[in-house]
This record gives C-alpha cells, structure tokens and sequence, in this order.
C-alpha cells in the first residue's frame, strides 16, 4: 500500500474487520488488503500471499529482502518466522497502516527487521542496500499507484537487486495498463516475466530477474520448511507447486 509521499494527511486510513476466525485490513468494503487468521497468525492466509513467496525456488537462501507494502503483515511474519537468517527491510508510506501493526502481531523491529515510514519508489531510487529480492505488494484505496508502475520505477527496481536477485510484484490482471506494465517489467530486466495468475482472475503474481528464472528452480527452501515446520509447509506447498510448473512451462525447448 503505497502512493506519493506527502505526510499522514495525505493518507487514507484503513480499518480493520474482525469475525470468530479472521482479522482483515481494508480501504474499504470492496477490496481486502490483508487478512489472517486469529487462530494461526503466522501462516498466510490469501492465496497471492503464498504464491509471492514463490520467490524462493530462485533465491532459495536470501541474505536480504525488501518489500514495499506492509499491510496487515502477513508476508512480512512469514519471512521474519521461517527465514531467521535473513534481513527483511519493509517500507510503507502510510503511517496509519504501520499504526495498526500491533493488531496484526507483526513483530516488533529487531536487528534483522525493520518497518520505515517511506515512499517506496523513493526508496528503490537509493537503497540502502542490494537485495536478493524485491517483493511489491503496493496499494492505496485508489489500487495501484502510478509511481509504483512507471517504467522508471522498474528500472530502480533492477538496480536495487544483486545481479541474480529477484523482483515479485503483485498486480492486478484487469487493470488496463497490466500489459504494458509487463513490457515495463521485461525492458527493465530484459528477460521475460514469469505469470502466475492468483485464480480468481483478479490478480497476478509476476516474477522477474536478470537472470532466467526457469533454469533455476531449486525445491531445497520447501524441503527445509518441511524439516522445521510442518504447518508452514503445508501452507505454500501448492503455490511453490504452482510456481515452479510455470516456470518449466516457460524453460526452452518446454
């Protein structure tokens, strides 16, 4: 969730939705940003959430990753829970979505874990750092932010990331401008995207690196949340599955 930065007045406050089981951000009635469940606050309960993890068949032991996005924190546990050994850096510009993260149980920040109060297009212009990945994930109650789709903006991306790093950006498949924010992808990169539609043909989950994505899937990060977690296994086990059989579907010769 992320759009020109200009202070908290210029931010549209969220609102959270309780039932027996669930927790859930939203702008509005239409649309959900995040949600978890009461009962396991750490596994991810959307299907996108699980399907952007997918970055890790090709980044299988990252050092440090970015996000641009906070929402109600799902994504952002995950990694804090299941990736122990690696930096997470989050940036989200509304401040009164960082206001509820409490509500969400996202962790507090520690040395390998920080939420900044930033505008993320600013942020990839001079990162701190390079990242082994880059996962975006920004919406306002408008959807998508212009400065988060702008060819300018991708080629920040590329730069911000090691030279096999890897960029995941959530968008949405009915949007008008979804092809040409593709091309976007693929001109700042200069290899082709990998789709992974979410399925319910609203949203799509597009990878993309400077190096081809398919030749690199590696099942060992899957394998070792078996060995620690059953129930984080279990959790992206289909979408890790899903992931890696598109990208076979785009290997040469497939």
């Amino acid at each position: 969730m992320d759009s020109d930065f200009s202070g908290a007045d210029a931010h549209c406050a969220p609102f959270v939705r309780e039932t027996l089981t669930t927790k859930s951000l939203h702008f509005s009635f239409s649309a959900t940003q995040s949600e978890m469940q009461t009962l396991n606050p750490d596994r991810l309960h959307l299907v996108y959430t699980r399907l952007m993890m997918g970055f890790l068949l090709f980044k299988p032991a990252p050092e440090a990753v970015a996000m641009i996005g906070l929402g109600g924190g799902s994504m952002a546990k995950f990694i804090h829970r299941q990736l122990p050994a690696t930096q997470l850096k989050v940036v989200e510009i509304n401040p009164f979505v960082i206001e509820l993260r409490d509500r969400f149980g996202v962790p507090p920040d520690d040395e390998r874990f920080r939420v900044r109060c930033d505008d993320g297009a600013a942020f990839v212009r001079a990162p701190p750092r390079l990242y082994d990945a880059l996962l975006v994930d920004g919406f306002d109650v408008h959807g998508q932010p212009p400065a988060l789709a702008s060819q300018a903006f991708y080629d920040d991306c590329a730069r911000s990331l090691t030279p096999d790093g890897v960029l995941v950006v959530n968008l949405h498949s009915r949007d008008a401008g979804f092809d040409a924010q593709v091309e976007r992808l693929h001109r700042a990169f200069g290899t082709l995207p990998l789709l992974v539609p979410v399925g319910d043909q609203c949203n799509t989950i597009v990878f993309v690196s400077r190096e081809p994505l398919a030749p690199r899937v590696d099942p060992s990060p899957v394998l070792r949340l078996h060995r620690q977690s059953r129930d984080a296994w279990h959790n992206v086990l289909p979408a890790m599955t899903k992931v890696a059989k598109r990208a076979a579907r785009t290997a040469p010769g497939a």
